[in-house]
């Protein structure tokens, strides 16, 4: 019976790759199930039927996924063991009527989506990408990877108060992109141009969720190369890591007690109230069927709950070393030392002691060192997927991720082996 891999850094090499294939929540959904698939998991659908077979099977729905595996002869009440992520990153996404522009420059209507750190898209070669949905009721991802769309700064000789006052910027007024020239601003140019990059007939497009992307490519960084820059660390980071751990597990041959899953949800950037958000019904919906598929009844539902642990993975904060003073004094989490154990006793994330005790069981199985995160007193503490998991579904929560870098910035910083070592321990304890 061969054990799961121990990854290493050919790991953060495909996390590389990752991040740069999936420019948007759908785009990272459709690559984590490709990559599930190779491990033998089919797709099911909402809206058939569900069976009691074993083994691999997910359910994709817009921006978010979750998939589980289970073993052969699993009991109705088996429990899960869920990592949890979250497919979306702050960015600037497209308007309802997009083409716009002003003294002979063609512009692109954007909204803001989440809570970007908005200097740092200015100067940027942004390229778009998302889901078109066409007259016939389907959808088509497209990319347009190349350089498309920039947010010029304003040139320091006409404002000489960003050297002595910071930079200000205006949402509305500041951060909408050129893309070419011209007075004759058309509705419909925008979305024209995309029906012919993704091959459609003019006018099948009638629906769209369509966002920016830089197109510079993730890179190692240091005279080492043991940092790694990139965009959307924040946290298709943690989905990779997910979804390369649960394809581990289940192609493993290794006897499982509990049903390992994956569930990546979109919007958590702006609170995860919807369908595909961690508030939603999705995750309690996927599990419960997966229960009466099995024959189970509610009873069984609630002990299958119960014994239920949810790692909520998402990226933190390594101390920063022109700011060590916004971070707590005794809790300086480093890049490269191993994932964190995020703690905040006011529940903006779920860990508790007996949920540390579960990490820290295994990142020793996994031997794995692991870090512990806490906010600084005087600073408000940022929050994840975790305490909405634990609230809305009933089920032991433990807020963990990796440390990192220029968090919601376009392109972020993390260490080159921290990737590994979270997959490394995801893999223990999806194991049981």
């Amino acid at each position: 019976m061969s054990a799961p891999p121990r990854f290493d850094r050919g790991h953060t090499d495909d996390l590389m790759s990752f991040l740069a294939a999936s420019p948007s929540p759908y785009h990272a959904v459709a690559n984590a199930a490709e990559r599930l698939e190779k491990a033998g998991f089919r797709q099911v659908a909402e809206t058939d039927a569900w069976d009691a077979s074993s083994g691999g099977k997910y359910v994709l729905r817009g921006g978010a996924i979750v998939a589980w595996y289970v073993p052969e002869g699993a009991e109705a009440h088996t429990p899960f063991h869920i990592v949890g992520a979250h497919t979306d990153s702050p960015n600037l996404r497209i308007k309802p009527r997009p083409d716009s522009g002003a003294h002979g420059w063609r512009q692109v209507a954007v909204e803001i989506y989440g809570g970007p750190l908005m200097n740092s898209w200015l100067d940027r070669d942004l390229g778009l990408a998302g889901r078109l949905s066409l007259r016939d009721g389907s959808t088509v991802l497209v990319g347009v990877d190349r350089p498309l769309l920039r947010v010029p700064q304003l040139a320091i000789h006409l404002d000489r108060s960003v050297s002595t006052e910071g930079l200000k910027l205006d949402k509305q007024r500041h951060l909408q992109p050129i893309w070419g020239l011209g007075d004759d601003v058309r509705d419909g140019d925008l979305i024209a141009f995309l029906e012919q990059e993704a091959g459609l007939a003019a006018g099948s497009v009638t629906g769209w969720d369509l966002m920016t992307h830089p197109v510079e490519a993730p890179a190692y960084l240091g005279r080492d190369r043991d940092l790694v820059a990139g965009p959307r660390m924040d946290n298709l980071l943690s989905v990779h890591a997910a979804t390369a751990a649960l394809a581990a597990v289940a192609t493993s041959g290794a006897p499982l007690t509990r049903i390992p899953v994956l569930a990546a949800f979109d919007h958590e950037e702006n609170g995860s109230q919807s369908d595909t958000g961690a508030d939603g019904p999705l995750l309690g919906t996927v599990l419960e069927r997966s229960v009466f598929a099995r024959g189970g009844s509610y009873e069984d539902r609630a002990r299958a709950f119960a014994g239920t642990v949810c790692l909520s993975s998402d990226t933190g904060h390594a101390v920063h070393p022109n700011y060590a003073e916004r971070h707590d004094p005794t809790h300086h989490p480093r890049v490269n030392g191993g994932p964190i154990l995020k703690v905040n006793v006011n529940n903006r994330y779920a860990t508790d002691g007996s949920g540390r005790a579960v990490f820290a069981a295994a990142c020793e199985k996994a031997d794995v060192p692991f870090q512990t995160f806490v906010s600084n007193n005087s600073m408000p503490c940022g929050t994840t997927i975790g305490p909405i998991t634990a609230a809305r579904h009933g089920i032991r929560t433990v807020d963990i991720g990796v440390a990192i870098l220029s968090m919601h910035s376009v392109r972020e910083l993390c260490g080159a082996d921290d990737p590994f070592l979270l997959a490394n321990a995801l893999v223990a304890f999806l194991q049981g």
